[in-house]
């Protein structure tokens, strides 16, 4: 892709940005609406077959990635379950929450840590800065997760946002 993601890490915070050819408020309802989310969200080769959305202060976003990816070995078939509860919605430019795993009926995993996320849309000249802030409960809780493979992840998703994006022009 030609817009690479940059990541920061200070401490506990996982910053994370990217530059998207489209508008903010596009980019914001491809993180807001579920008929959006379900055609991007996740890493390559996994879908959303669960993905309910209830968008306001206090929603929650419930969903499962499902791999359907043959090749991708012992990964084929899993589920991985995810929760988000909205704390501030301002749109277009803003959305805080917070991202937990989960089981397939809401309950929180509290063996692995959640994440408070404050995303950012910034426009300038028809694109969008997405500003991704992630805070752990420590340097540690974050190292859990990019050592799961996070990283990767979140950039393969951005891919696909991208490629949502350019579909919906």
């Amino acid at each position: 892709m030609a817009n690479a993601m940059i990541k920061k890490v200070e401490g506990s915070v996982l910053i994370l940005e990217r530059v998207f050819n489209a508008p903010r408020e596009l980019v914001f309802q491809a993180f807001s609406e579920a008929e959006h989310l379900k055609h991007w969200w996740g890493p390559s080769g996994w879908e959303l077959p669960v993905c309910n959305v209830d968008f306001r202060p206090g929603g929650v976003w419930h969903y499962c990635m499902k791999c359907v990816d043959k090749n991708q070995g012992d990964f084929y078939g899993m589920e991985s379950w995810g929760k988000a509860v909205y704390e501030e919605i301002a749109a277009p430019e803003k959305i805080v929450y917070v991202d937990y795993f989960s089981d397939a009926e809401g309950n929180e995993n509290e063996t692995m840590p959640s994440t408070h996320v404050t995303l950012t849309f910034e426009e300038s000249e028809g694109k969008t800065k997405l500003i991704n802030v992630g805070r752990y409960a420590s340097a540690e809780a974050l190292q859990t997760v990019l050592d799961m493979g996070m990283e990767q992840g979140i950039s393969e998703t951005w891919d696909r946002l991208e490629t949502h994006l350019q579909s919906q022009r």
